[in-house]
């Protein structure tokens, strides 16, 4: 199956679904139409409950360059400065763009080939799992333009690679390579270019194979666990707990390790 739009794709197979940036020409550059394009799908995706893992790249040698400079620096940045305080809600919306990805009931794998900049990397960064391709590179950039990266990292890289590392990324403007990006804790995987696409599905259907509301439930108890004090994360983990135990799948666990058989999740 899949849904087209101007300057993105989705397609899904099974229960895997592929959010493909398509603006190849200009390395799958972010333009309003774009995040108003990531916006709808999310929408549409957040209330699929048989999704079992979501793949996103990009078309061609880029992952994404980041924002178009033409459309996004004169367009609704410039309209953001000319009236900054009006403009705060629309800000904000653009700065959450990616968030949805951190809200869908599966887990996610970024597919990063080429350059992954600014809002680019931010689009990585949103995603449970990383994988790099051995030409990749990789940077906040936002600046060398006077701007802060405002799309969620200044939110996830820190939890990532720890407070020290992401200020010199945030603050320096850094450009790393796929080595780096590993050594640091960035990427999950660094892999040949030409092997990227198998890695990441290979990936992709080790998520899939997972029973659901587990892999729904430990990463909701996670995030708790980040943003809240420590009894916040106990209390998610076990709300989340109970929806395990009480669920088909939990019963089916236990027929599959009794027949000694590979379990079939149904996420209920």
């Amino acid at each position: 199956m899949e849904q087209g739009f101007g300057t993105i794709r989705y397609q899904r197979a099974d229960d895997i679904g592929t959010l493909t940036l398509a603006r190849p020409g200009k390395r799958n550059a972010q333009n309003p139409l774009m995040w108003q394009e990531l916006a709808a799908l999310g929408e549409k995706l957040l209330a699929e409950d048989d999704l079992r893992c979501l793949v996103v790249r990009g078309e061609g040698k880029d992952f994404s360059a980041g924002i178009d400079l033409v459309e996004g620096m004169a367009g609704l940045l410039a309209d953001l400065a000319a009236a900054p305080e009006s403009r705060l809600a629309e800000g904000l919306a653009l700065a959450q763009t990616f968030r949805w990805i951190r809200q869908l009931g599966c887990a996610s794998v970024a597919a990063v080939q080429g350059h992954a900049y600014g809002a680019g990397l931010q689009l990585a960064l949103a995603c449970d799992f990383r994988i790099l391709a051995d030409n990749a590179k990789v940077g906040l950039l936002e600046t060398r333009y006077g701007l802060l990266p405002d799309m969620g990292a200044t939110v996830w890289l820190p939890r990532l690679i720890g407070d020290g590392r992401a200020r010199e990324m945030i603050l320096l403007g850094e450009i790393i390579d796929a080595a780096e990006a590993q050594r640091i804790g960035l990427t999950n995987q660094v892999v040949p270019a030409d092997n990227l696409e198998g890695a990441v599905f290979d990936m992709a259907g080790r998520i899939a194979a997972q029973p659901p509301l587990a892999v729904r439930g430990a990463r909701r108890a996670m995030d708790a666990a980040w943003h809240n004090d420590e009894s916040q994360g106990f209390r998610a983990a076990v709300t989340e707990q109970l929806v395990c135990v009480t669920s088909e799948d939990f019963a089916e666990g236990g027929r599959a390790l009794a027949e000694g058989r590979t379990p079939r999740w149904q996420g209920r």
